[in-house]
This record gives C-alpha cells, sequence and structure tokens, in this order.
C-alpha cells in the first residue's frame, strides 16, 4: 500500500507526511501540479492527497486528469471552506474534502475510511512470501514464528515490504522511518537494520531477506536469498 501526497506548502507536505507514517503508511510526495502527475503514474498510489493551490495548475485540474487514469481515493485539502469548492471537487472525482486546519488524528481516520470503502485495509498486516507484518500488533511473523517489532523497525519494515524485490534509497528510508529529512542519519538506519537482521535471523554476510546496496539503500527479498553482498 502507497500514499502520494501532494502540497507546495513545505510544511504541511511534512505535517500531513509524518501522521501518515507514523500511522505505518508508506509515503510518497510532490509539490507541484507536475512533479504530483509524474509521481503518480509512476508510483500508482493507492491514494492521493491534493491541495487545491498547487504551482503550474490547481488541484482541481489534477484531481480531473487522476480519476480519468485510476479510480483509487482521491483527497482534496484547502484552507478555503467555500461550498463550490467542495461540489466542483466532487464532480471531478474526488472522494473526500478535508478543510485546513485539521488535526493528523481526522486525517489518518479519513484516509482510513477511504481505504476501507475502496476494499484495502488500512494499515493491513503487510506480507510478502514468508514474512507478515502487523502494523497495529507490532509483530512479525516469519513462517510459522513470530517476533515483536519495535515502531522504528515496523516502519522500515513496512516500506522495505510494499517495496519488495526492489532496492529502497536511504534517503527515502531516513524519512519514511524517523518522519521528516534530518530525522534520522546512516548510523542510526545501519543499527536499526542490524537489530531487525538479528530478530528474523538474516545472516548478514548470506542474507536471505534484507540485503544492502552499497551506498544506495537497502532490498527486501522473499523469493530466494540475496545475491547482493552486505557493505
Amino acid at each position: 500500500m502507497k500514499l502520494l501526497v501532494v502540497d507546495d506548502d513545505a510544511d504541511m507536505l511534512a505535517v500531513v507526511s509524518f501522521a501518515l507514517r507514523q500511522a505505518s503508511f508508506p509515503v510518497v510526495t510532490a509539490h507541484s501540479f507536475g512533479t504530483g502527475l509524474s509521481a503518480f503514474r509512476t508510483e500508482r498510489p493507492d491514494l492521493t492527497i491534493l491541495d487545491i493551490n498547487l504551482p503550474g495548475g490547481s488541484g482541481f485540474e489534477l484531481c480531473g486528469l487522476l480519476r480519468k487514469e485510476s479510480n483509487a481515493p482521491i483527497m482534496m485539502l484547502t484552507a478555503r471552506g467555500e461550498e463550490a469548492d467542495l461540489v466542483r471537487a466532487l464532480e471531478l472525482g474526488a472522494d473526500d474534502y478535508l478543510t485546513k486546519p485539521f488535526s493528523p488524528r481526522t486525517l489518518v481516520a479519513r484516509v482510513k475510511a477511504l481505504l476501507r470503502r475502496a476494499g484495502h485495509e488500512a494499515p493491513s498486516p503487510t506480507q510478502a512470501g514468508e514474512l507478515a507484518l502487523d502494523p497495529d500488533q507490532l509483530t512479525l511473523r516469519i513462517a510459522d514464528r513470530q517476533v515483536k517489532v519495535t515502531p522504528l523497525e515496523s516502519r522500515l519494515l513496512h516500506l522495505l515490504l510494499a517495496n519488495v524485490g526492489q532496492v529502497v534509497h536511504t534517503e527515502r528510508l531516513l524519512v519514511h522511518v524517523w518522519g521528516h529529512r534530518g530525522g534520522g542519519d546512516r548510523q542510526l538506519l545501519k543499527q536499526l537494520v542490524h537489530r531487525l537482521r538479528q530478530k528474523i535471523g538474516d545472516d548478514p554476510e548470506q542474507p536471505r531477506w534484507l540485503s544492502t546496496v552499497p551506498s544506495v539503500g537497502y532490498m527486501l527479498r522473499v523469493d530466494r536469498p540475496a545475491a547482493i553482498e552486505d557493505g
């Protein structure tokens, strides 16, 4: 599961993204009409959150384009509360509309409700192969055994499971796990990966699941032992 947030206000983008990541959602961000459309087409998110006022075009226009390409839920954010805006957003295909300011708890609750209506459980136990994460219970099932994980480990696993078989860049992991740029550093991430490997019984020299891609990031594999050497 993956969410896209498009907002040109850096502070609002950080607040919304942090709230969603704290709720264990993998989040992709964009700051303009063009980058939002590109991210949507590249990432294919399960839900998109759009601000109305965007550089390069309005959120209304972007909502209309996204709706033509996908049935995934769309939530509109705006500082304006006019009924005309609400009607226009709904007519263009938006599924919900939230007026600023709003509480993070309200945002997360509305996002979960939209995902449930779209047939998603949010956050679901995220599963790939023998690995199944339950972010609510902070547990990871590995075949027939279960281990407890910390909130940081859960957020790390959630993003890796959402991108299984793909390299996830270090910077993206830092932002997702610690909530904002500069919230963590590479050494802390390395230690977090080390502790997680110990819990799941993964040999760093010949990792079965979690591989380090030197100078790039990490990759979770569930089909066969990874061939990339740890570094």
